[in-house]
């Protein structure tokens, strides 16, 4: 071959013997085929098959499989985001003049992708109050064809009935989609509870490390798959091999991970219970959240995130006790090896149930830092917010 040629046209090399515990990282536009025939007949390949790399790759499909065994599920789909697991969900089985019923405590994009997008285009949605339980068969009439819950809330943590509400919805032809990114497949399987969809922001605990943005969403019933591979190929969406493969090392510890930052978190819950500068601690695991029974019931244990309901201070406050931080950073997202801190400003985003809260909500994400430093560093905060309450009241 001539040189030019030669620098296109990869040499076959002697894999004997050759083996690797780490899944190979497969990237690809081009799938090539061995000869004509098997080009002319590769629409016959069909969503589990290799047609273009944008539908998938060996690297893509091995984290799909094992996110399928881990939710009991038939398939799973990766999306770019835990926030695109929802919408595509949504794009996939709502059309104009259906319904979509979202919890209150909804992460905050949705009720905006449903406000925004869908409402526009002729899809209603409704906001139901997330302790509804079976009560949700009253809202669920003849347009209403998705039902999502989010168990527990990421901000407000109450958890919710799943089966009592896929029970109800079912009884009157809805779907029901649930997002589980707090709790993992490792504390709950929403496919289990009846569940048809179950997504997750694998960017959290599968991810682990805080440096990739993916979803996923996985089903039991492989017309559902169907169509969300045909709303991916229609809208042009992929994800990349290489975010797939840092997933997969993710997901190797995410099991010691979770469990860690479980039980840290519900010690710090329970000990923050009687701080003079909490009004209400909300965490599943304590008696006093809302829905504690039913994450006793189905869940029974934790993951790394809860919330804090502060007695009243001001912004100037605020940024000053985070700014003493120094072992919690102060960031958005949630479920890496860092701990995180973040206000987070709730009545806004409430239409069905009232907030009442008049001290400010601050998340907290706990990672795998030493325990006693966390501590310390958490009450540094509470202190500086303490001292500025004192100031005030004087």
């Amino acid at each position: 071959m001539h040189d030019l040629t030669l620098c296109v046209h990869h040499p076959a090399v002697d894999e004997e013997g050759y083996a690797s515990l780490a899944v190979p990282t497969h990237r690809a536009s081009t799938i090539v085929y061995p000869d004509g025939a098997s080009f002319m007949a590769r629409k016959y390949r069909g969503f589990d098959g290799y047609t273009y790399g944008l539908h998938g790759t060996p690297t893509t499909r091995t984290l799909e499989t094992q996110l399928t065994q881990l939710h009991d599920g038939i398939r799973s789909v990766l999306v770019p985001s835990g926030q695109a697991a929802v919408t595509i969900v949504m794009l996939s089985v709502l059309m104009p003049g259906d319904k979509v019923l979202i919890p209150d405590h909804v992460y905050p994009p949705v009720r905006s992708f449903c406000a925004d997008y869908l409402a526009p285009r002729g899809i209603a949605y409704g906001v139901y109050d997330p302790l509804i339980g079976a009560g949700i068969a009253d809202l669920v009439d003849e347009t209403v064809k998705l039902v999502w819950v989010e168990s527990p809330g990421s901000n407000t943590m109450e958890v919710q009935d799943v089966p009592a509400i896929v029970a109800a919805a079912k009884a009157k032809g809805a779907l029901v989609g649930c997002d589980n990114t707090w709790a993992t497949p490792l504390i709950f399987k929403p496919l289990q509870h009846g569940a048809d969809f179950a997504c997750e922001a694998l960017t959290k605990y599968v991810g682990g490390h805080s440096d990739l943005l993916l979803g996923s969403i996985t089903v039991s019933d492989m017309a559902l798959r169907q169509k969300l591979k045909e709303t991916l190929r229609g809208f042009g969406v992929g994800v990349s091999p290489d975010e797939c493969q840092l997933a997969l090392r993710g997901i190797e510890t995410m099991g010691l991970r979770v469990a860690h930052m479980g039980k840290v978190s519900e010690d710090f819950a329970s000990r923050l219970v009687d701080h003079p500068m909490v009004e209400r601690v909300l965490h599943p695991a304590l008696p006093s959240c809302p829905g504690h029974a039913i994450w006793k019931r189905d869940m029974g244990r934790s993951s790394g995130l809860f919330s804090l309901v502060l007695q009243p201070v001001d912004d100037d406050a605020m940024s000053a006790a985070l700014s003493a931080l120094r072992v919690f950073a102060i960031g958005a997202s949630w479920g890496g090896t860092r701990s995180l801190v973040a206000p987070q400003a709730i009545a806004q985003d409430r239409s069905a149930t009232a907030w009442t809260a008049k001290g400010p909500l601050l998340r907290i994400s706990i990672g795998l830092e030493e325990p006693d430093e966390l501590w310390a560093d958490l009450s540094r905060l509470l202190s500086v917010l303490g001292q500025a309450s004192a100031t005030r009241a004087a």
